[in-house]
């Protein structure tokens, strides 16, 4: 098991990665300070369906009496109707502000359960218990956690750091071929915006990590949230350095609001929203063809997508575009790169993206 600490202050808390460890939660729940009692377990069906009674098993060992609750799988259940469900059924568990809620599954449940945590009592303890690519290398931490609004993607959230984190990247084995990769996304964006060493490494192990070799599996997810780690520990609330984590996002989320959540998947967004970046990083922040193209083929390699489809570019497009969290005065703070492993960023207009998207 590979273990290191988030640096947050009176915020700070515990990563675990490894395989099997999921067995291990109740006893890496009660090391993280969190008395025993009431609990739920936030889960979406089909994580249900192969993990829920193994992770209940697990922490009723240690002494929790956690409730069940399930929603339906993919990105519509980041909604105001699913959250007032998880809501209403803590309120049924009983739950108390000592009581933790633990996020079984991948981003979108992660992002439900920990907004509802944020929320009810004003707060109750998150425990992480990501079991997809996407939520194991990247959305678990940070602290980020809301719903989608019809009109654009996480515009109702909160800061709300989990207690603690617990990846078990066995749990990775049973997932969906496209689902698997659409998570390799976002670790290749760790590459690209501050470790040029991993992003070699991932040129060089990728054969490996599809295979899903465990060994290799562990350093992918381990580096990809060191890497997020060093970015918010020094910037929790995204008023600065952490917003070159969000590389590829504004395109890509924007393509998932075009579509209603339903076409493509996160990312599979940002992979497209990555090479469109790159393309503004060759007009505005000097990057080499040479890179643009190895970050190109790497996404290919890695089995994403990476070309905008055409009729994605519709109403629901540009307004998600125009709605983008990071605008002001009517540009965009974009994230660029200068270089592989080096992000920086720049205030685009609206017509200089769209130049770009024109040329796609």
């Amino acid at each position: 098991m590979r273990t290191f600490r988030v640096e947050l202050g009176p915020n700070s808390h515990t990563v675990h990665v490894g395989a099997g460890i999921l067995d291990r939660l109740g006893e890496l729940t009660l090391g993280a300070g969190l008395a025993p009692g009431r609990a739920a377990i936030v889960t979406d069906q089909t994580v249900a369906a192969l993990y829920a009674e193994q992770a209940r098993g697990s922490i009723r060992k240690a002494g929790f009496e956690p409730a069940l609750i399930e929603i339906p799988p993919g990105e519509p259940s980041k909604s105001l109707k699913m959250y007032q469900r998880v809501i209403d059924a803590m309120v049924e568990a009983g739950l108390e502000r000592t009581s933790p809620v633990f996020a079984l599954g991948g981003g979108v449940v992660g992002d439900l359960t920990g907004f509802a945590a944020a929320s009810f009592l004003r707060g109750v303890p998150l425990v992480q218990v990501p079991t997809s690519v996407v939520a194991q290398v990247d959305s678990s931490l940070g602290g980020k956690t809301g719903i989608n609004h019809r009109h654009g993607k996480n515009l109702i959230g909160a800061f709300y750091q989990p207690r603690l984190i617990v990846a078990d990247i066995a749990t990775l084995k049973t997932l969906p071929e496209r689902e698997f990769r659409e998570g390799l996304a976002e670790a290749i964006k760790y590459g690209a915006i501050m470790d040029a060493e991993m992003f070699a490494a991932l040129e060089r192990s990728l054969p490996a990590i599809l295979a899903r070799d465990p060994e290799s599996l562990a350093e992918v997810v381990e580096r990809s949230l060191r890497c997020k780690a060093s970015v918010v520990s020094r910037d929790e609330r995204e008023s600065g350095l952490r917003k070159i984590l969000n590389f590829g996002h504004t395109i890509g989320h924007a393509l998932e609001a075009s579509t209603g959540y339903e076409r493509c998947l996160h990312g599979e967004a940002v992979a497209i929203g990555m090479v469109l970046a790159a393309d503004l990083s060759r007009r505005h922040a000097g990057l080499q063809d040479e890179d643009a193209r190895r970050l190109g083929r790497l996404i290919e390699q890695a089995g994403l997508p990476t070309k905008l489809p055409a009729d994605c570019r519709n109403a629901r497009f540009n307004k998600a575009l125009h709605l983008d969290k990071k605008r002001a005065d009517q540009r965009i703070e974009f994230v660029l790169l200068s270089e592989i492993g080096r992000a920086l960023i720049h205030k685009l207009s609206f017509k200089e993206i769209a130049a770009i998207l024109d040329a796609a």
